[in-house]
């Protein structure tokens, strides 16, 4: 017998496309999270998070909304593992996101914009033990991993590229697009 998963409650209700780029050698040289929040404990709105190794950018107009997702959620990120953290440099500014499962995210904030394409699949997940720091969270969406993504900062590309990987049926990649994303704590 399976035990049932743990009773939780939505905190978050929205999509979190995202692109992680990589040298040659296969370090990280960016990473980038975009979130559009339909629903939260702490409001709605949108935000973009920029990690380097040099440090961590956190741009949104709901500064509030934005430092949750970023220390909540995006610090305890599996792409982040091992990657040094800096305390986000933050700048009040809005976030414009243009999100589709056919053809992918073009989100700009600042001097930041990101590119998603090349939607290679879309498929549900789910589980009940995503770690989010000491807490284990829900998480339910739609994926679409995607061929391409570029972040660009002050009109200058990041260095690095997007990993594809898996299979013809069930492709993966460090580039991609989600929706219908429900976070449960």
């Amino acid at each position: 017998m399976t035990s049932a998963p743990p009773l939780r409650r939505p905190v978050l209700v929205g999509a979190n496309p995202a692109v992680q780029l990589f040298d040659d050698a296969g370090d990280c040289t960016a990473y980038v999270s975009v979130w559009r929040v339909d629903w939260s404990d702490h409001g709605a709105g949108t935000a973009l998070v920029l990690w380097q190794p040099s440090g961590v950018l956190l741009l949104a107009e709901d500064t509030g909304l934005g430092r949750w997702l970023t220390t909540s959620f995006v610090r305890h990120f599996p792409e982040l593992d091992g990657l040094p953290w800096h305390e986000p440099v933050v700048r009040r500014t809005p976030v414009a996101v243009d999100l589709s499962l056919d053809s992918g995210l073009r989100a700009s904030a600042g001097d930041v914009d990101v590119e998603i394409d090349g939607v290679l699949d879309r498929r549900a997940c789910e589980t009940d033990e995503f770690p989010l720091g000491s807490d284990m969270a829900g998480l339910r969406l739609v994926l679409a991993p995607c061929a391409r993504g570029q972040i660009t900062l002050a009109g200058t590309e990041l260095p690095g590229g997007v990993t594809v990987s898996g299979t013809p049926a069930r492709p993966s990649s460090s580039a991609f697009v989600t929706d219908a994303e429900v976070w449960l704590l």
